[in-house]
């Protein structure tokens, strides 16, 4: 059902980029000044500029998977490297040799850790990502799975990082607790004010 009452027909309808869009901006956007924006082809993070006063994540072609990748890298990003266009990383596209395969798998544990307990939060299936199109090296999808699940363990047993937390509260109440977007946000927000007292 909807929060209207009604059937959803279309399971798809579940997950729309307007709520997703509007959960992220419920809960950061006054408080980090950061936004979640539908781009083009490739993801990018852009912080404010004198022409566009808050931090821009931008997530793909507007796939709800990108959506909660890009989030989950913003997460784990740290103050000083959120103040840089893509975080100062320089991301190595498909075609990786071993080593440099080695390094992208090591870099993505934790954000697709994330990621993971975002997308069951929304009642969605998660699907690690380690494509290396073109790549010298063979790709071992199910050991890279494996090293995902024991960090998203970790992080349930020993607590997710601050904004992590607040985004996760607010997916979990509005997905799986019938929440309003409102309501749902709201209690992100409550989490990441408390959080930042106590600190």
């Amino acid at each position: 059902m909807d929060k209207s009452g009604d059937m959803v027909s279309d399971e798809q309808e579940r997950w729309t980029l307007n709520d997703i869009m509007a959960l992220f901006d419920g809960v950061f956007a006054l408080h980090c000044q950061t936004r979640l924006i539908k781009g083009g082809d490739e993801p990018l993070y852009r912080p404010a500029t004198a022409a566009t006063p808050y931090h821009q994540v931008i997530f793909a072609r507007g796939y709800f998977a990108s959506a909660l990748h890009e989030i989950s890298h913003w997460c784990i990003a740290g103050e000083k490297r959120r103040l840089l266009e893509d975080y100062g990383y320089w991301y190595l596209p498909d075609g990786r040799n071993a080593q440099e395969q080695q390094a992208f798998e090591n870099a993505e544990i934790a954000p697709q850790a994330l990621e993971k307990l975002f997308t069951h939060a929304c009642g969605r299936t998660f699907h690690v990502s380690v494509d290396n199109l073109g790549g010298e090296v063979e790709v071992d999808r199910e050991a890279f799975a494996q090293r995902v699940t024991a960090r998203a363990q970790r992080y349930v047993a020993e607590g997710l990082p601050q904004r992590a937390n607040a985004f996760y509260v607010a997916l979990a109440r509005y997905y799986q607790h019938g929440d309003t977007l409102e309501q749902a946000t709201a209690a992100g927000r409550a989490l990441l004010e408390a959080s930042e007292v106590s600190a």
